[in-house]
């Protein structure tokens, strides 16, 4: 137990059964920390979790990717800003989660959350942590805080959704063509096709929409399989509610990112839109990347 709790204190991954070696996610218990603490940790993947069972003082969590380098440059451009999401488990209870900003700290999950992901965003150069506070309790069996998190460096100049909705600021204008084109060459999925339908949850103020695939571009997951109209795969993406999608006739390029196994949109245009815009930067030579256009 003593060599875990070094682990701990080392900055390092560490779980009751053992230590991680990736250094991505984190699992331990607050019974092994004095009262008042800080547990001081340090996670360097682009995703992973964390597990904190028995909460008790706290534990800083210092955010300090080592991003892939396909994901952090287009062309020799450097990520302007590094965007995380947090999703916290059905089960989170017994602490507070806090966004560590230059000293100044900002709730980012309250106890008991519904499971929303929470997204935000920082320069690289910036430095800035996780910060999670145990909530007094007399009894402090059965709480566990447990969430999920996401690091990326190419959410560039439009972050994918639900990456706005912390602010809500832009987050359902459509794209302009600087956007349109350096979503495609980043994007998780690239995908040409059409709206089946759209479905609301109002609880998650989630839309989703049903995509009936006539082309797969590029897909870094299975997200569009067959099952559709004959012949076509299909596919579920989804957008804030507040965004009022509403199904309609014609073809589309729909581009975004996966977000805890989910897909979420980033820019839509309408295809003989995007063709347009392509067309035009690559006689100007400002296209970012090659894409096939027919």
């Amino acid at each position: 137990m003593w060599a875990l709790r070094a682990l701990c204190l080392a900055g390092l991954s560490a779980a009751l059964g053992g230590a991680s070696a990736d250094q991505c996610s984190w699992r331990g218990s607050g019974l092994s920390q004095e009262a008042g603490s800080v547990e001081q940790l340090s996670l360097h993947c682009a995703e992973g979790s964390l597990e904190w069972l028995y909460p008790t003082g706290a534990l800083r969590l210092r955010l300090d990717p080592r991003l892939p380098p396909t994901t952090a440059t287009v062309k020799g451009r450097s990520p302007r800003h590094v965007t995380a999401c947090v999703k916290p488990a059905g089960t989170f209870r017994g602490a507070q989660l806090y966004l560590e900003r230059e000293g100044v700290l900002e709730l980012l999950l309250p106890e008991a959350p519904r499971p929303r992901v929470r997204c935000f965003s920082w320069l690289p150069r910036e430095k800035v942590a996780l910060f999670l506070q145990a909530t007094p309790h007399r009894d402090i069996s059965r709480r566990i805080a447990a969430f999920r998190y996401e690091l990326r460096g190419d959410w560039l100049a439009r972050p994918a959704l639900p990456a706005a909705s912390l602010t809500g600021e832009g987050a359902c204008r459509p794209c302009n063509d600087t956007e349109i084109l350096m979503a495609i060459c980043t994007s998780d999925f690239v995908i040409r096709g059409s709206i089946r339908s759209v479905s609301n949850d109002a609880e998650l103020q989630e839309s989703v929409i049903g995509v009936s695939a006539t082309r797969i571009h590029r897909q870094k997951f299975p997200l569009f399989q067959a099952g559709g109209r004959p012949g076509r795969p299909a596919g579920s993406i989804r957008t804030p509610l507040r965004c009022g999608v509403k199904p309609g006739p014609g073809t589309f390029l729909f581009t975004g990112w996966l977000h805890f196994g989910e897909a979420w949109l980033s820019c839509a245009p309408r295809y003989r839109d995007f063709q347009r815009i392509y067309e035009g930067a690559r006689r100007s030579r400002q296209n970012p990347c090659e894409f096939p256009v027919d």
